[in-house]
């Protein structure tokens, strides 16, 4: 243990003896000296911090040092009516401060805890209360404002994170303060308490035990319960400020002195105004001319200097500005800032501001959130902060989708309608505008209101247009997964997974292969869709298999061999059962011979009739297959299935092709149709 804790152990002990062990009068006096000393320490601490958090001890201090007080109110309470002394502090409050009078001291001492008590210490406790109750109230608010703004890329995750810390800590120190203010209410009724059995008691034990007569004893006890009280009371009254300061001063941008001279003499002309009608209260009224002239003087004089001063500095501030913004347009950084290529952006014309207006019910925001957290989960990557802005050249009702800079979707909708999906019956009696779905390009339409519940009656599928919206980014996302996994993604991912496997990283990369190569193996998965969230056993199979080849695709099939039950699970859902379109044998033998071998790969070079011919018999596959309401999906040996890929992927983007090893055995496969030349 290091010595400062030991200190505060011990010191928390010895406030605890203090109340049962008397205390020798010379200790008394240092005890009171430095109690007064912490007192004023905090009241200049708390005037000084530009934020409550900066102070977040005080709530256990205003504790500790409360009851260090008691403790020193208890002891010399012991010393007062055991010897009729208290030490020289004590004695001095209740003769200097209180002028030598009984009634004087009394009086001061009254009005310092009605002070404490009734303004200083209620007011404390009312605004501590109020202001732990809106700082409840405002958690979510400011947690959506942080989500927002780390959306919108104005923050990062390590700035978001330290946001929500504060937001958290501020709920904290306000709650513990509302809680600490009854601690400063119970000291000033103690006090009280305290000066009436202290007169009292030593009154009595002055004539009973010591032998004093009663003017000698009310004279003596009275002096030293006055002095008591006062050498108490005062520590308590600065504390207790320190306590109101530090919870009225909500929005502060610097310490008091600061804001004070910032913001009461911010307008000089109200400094005119106040001295002039110092000047008049001279003039017309019984007041002595002489004082208020001096006062109104000081008054409009600074008020001069002030109007000077901020003449001055608006002065410097706008040469300053005009000196940045050509040092700006000069640098070689205010062009360099413009290459910068967001990875996800999202644009969308003035008709839809609404979406994103959290005031206009907009919550795209958070959608964007729990999009990011669905990609997460089903694809296992961290998708890039997302972009979004308003553009005023596109249609009122349009948005676009980029990545990278590019477009590579766009949609358009009506925020007053709902858009209707057919289940395969149309009903002449639903009208609305006709449309697209833009994620999936289903026939639809939009309608309105009155139309939605006649829709639904009818077996359409309603959503509206923030789901569009979320619905056609995620399925963008997805489809380019694989374009938002660069390599400091890719690094990240194998930071992430480094903390809980080191061994398996340390085994993979850089020995046997480098960060590109596993990127490669990683972006041939998400581009066919399959999920990188088991990086474990994807990281274990490259490591098994690169020993004999570092070639990208080889390792890729060999992976997806190794995720056999994911895929299986991915495409069969609940079902056991999977309906599938094979490939034909003289298909698979007319691929294989079409493989080309090179010092940089594999690939597949094939007779563009015969593509053509292979494209015109999976398009009949795949249009009966859809139409019995099944997902399309092509199964083939292992050895051709990444070279039928490379075939297909431009045509049937969409459409899977598995091979015999990729799937679990328990699973039963229908072959519905068969791919022949």
């Amino acid at each position: 243990m290091k010595v400062r804790d030991l200190l505060v152990l011990v010191g928390i002990i010895g406030i605890v003896m203090m109340m049962v062990v008397p205390v020798p009068i010379l200790l008394l006096d240092i005890l009171l000296i430095i109690n007064i000393s912490l007192a004023l320490i905090i009241i200049l601490v708390a005037m000084n911090m530009t934020d409550a958090l900066q102070f977040s001890i005080f709530p256990a201090l205003l504790l500790i040092t409360t009851l260090f007080r008691l403790a020193l109110n208890v002891s010399s309470t012991r010393n007062i009516l055991a010897h009729a002394e208290a030490g020289t502090v004590i004695e001095t409050f209740g003769t200097f401060v209180a002028g030598g009078e009984i009634v004087i001291g009394f009086i001061v001492f009254l009005i310092l805890v009605i002070v404490q008590f009734i303004v200083i210490t209620k007011g404390s406790e009312r605004v501590a209360e109020v202001a732990a109750r809106f700082t409840l109230d405002a958690m979510p608010g400011k947690q959506m404002s942080i989500d927002a703004d780390l959306n919108a890329g104005l923050i990062n995750e390590q700035q978001a994170k330290e946001r929500r810390e504060k937001i958290e800590r501020e709920a904290d120190f306000y709650g513990a303060m509302d809680g600490a203010s009854k601690f400063v209410k119970g000291d000033a009724i103690a006090a009280i308490i305290m000066l009436i059995i202290n007169l009292l008691g030593g009154f009595v034990v002055g004539m009973v035990v010591h032998g004093m007569s009663f003017g000698e004893s009310l004279s003596r006890y009275s002096i030293l319960t006055i002095g008591d009280g006062l050498v108490s009371q005062i520590p308590a009254l600065l504390i207790s400020s320190a306590a109101g300061l530090i919870v009225t001063r909500a929005a502060s941008e610097g310490n008091l002195a600061h804001d004070l001279s910032s913001q009461i003499f911010v307008n000089p002309k109200l400094l005119y105004i106040v001295a002039a009608t110092i000047a008049g209260l001279g003039l017309f009224t019984p007041i002595d001319f002489f004082t208020t002239l001096i006062i109104a003087g000081v008054l409009a004089y600074a008020a001069y200097r002030l109007q000077k001063t901020l003449a001055q500095k608006q002065f410097e501030d706008e040469t300053m500005e005009e000196e940045q913004e050509i040092e700006e347009v000069r640098s070689p950084e205010s062009v360099v800032g413009l290459l910068k290529v967001d990875p996800i952006e999202f644009e969308f014309g003035y008709g839809l501001i609404p979406l994103a207006d959290t005031q206009q019910g907009g919550d795209l925001l958070d959608r964007i959130i729990m999009i990011r957290r669905q990609c997460a989960l089903e694809l296992g990557i961290v998708v890039p902060v997302i972009r979004i802005r308003d553009n005023i050249q596109l249609r009122p009702n349009e948005y676009v989708i980029k990545i990278k800079g590019n477009t590579v979707a766009r949609g358009e909708l009506l925020l007053n309608h709902y858009l209707a999906m057919s289940s395969g019956v149309d009903d002449d009696s639903v009208t609305g505008i006709e449309t697209t779905e833009p994620a999936f390009g289903l026939p639809a339409m939009w309608v309105d209101e009155s139309n939605k519940e006649r829709a639904e009656l009818a077996g359409y599928t309603i959503v509206d247009p923030p789901s569009v919206v979320a619905t056609h980014l995620t399925e963008i996302i997805k489809r380019h997964a694989h374009e938002l996994l660069g390599r400091q993604e890719t690094q990240a991912l194998v930071d992430n997974l480094k903390e809980s496997y080191p061994a398996l990283v340390n085994e993979l990369i850089p020995n046997q292969l480098s960060l590109g190569e596993v990127q490669k193996v990683l972006m041939k998965l998400l581009k066919e869709k399959i999920s990188i969230r088991d990086l474990v056993t994807i990281f274990e199979t490259m490591a098994d298999y690169s020993s004999y080849t570092k070639d990208p695709d080889v390792l890729t099939e060999y992976v997806r061999q190794a995720l056999s039950r994911q895929i299986t699970q991915q495409f069969s859902g609940m079902q056991s059962s999977l309906k599938v379109i094979t490939v034909g044998p003289s298909l698979e033998k007319r691929i294989a011979e079409s493989v080309q071998q090179t010092d940089q790969g594999s690939y597949l070079a094939m007779d563009p009739t015969m593509s053509q011919q292979i494209y015109s018999r999976m398009n009949e596959q795949i249009n009966k297959l859809m139409q019995m309401g099944e997902q399309p999906i092509i199964l083939v040996s292992p050895t051709i299935r990444m070279y039928l890929r490379q075939l297909t992927e431009r045509v049937f983007q969409d459409v899977p092709v598995l091979s015999y090893n990729e799937l679990e055995p328990s699973i039963e496969i229908q072959s519905v149709g068969v791919v022949n030349v």
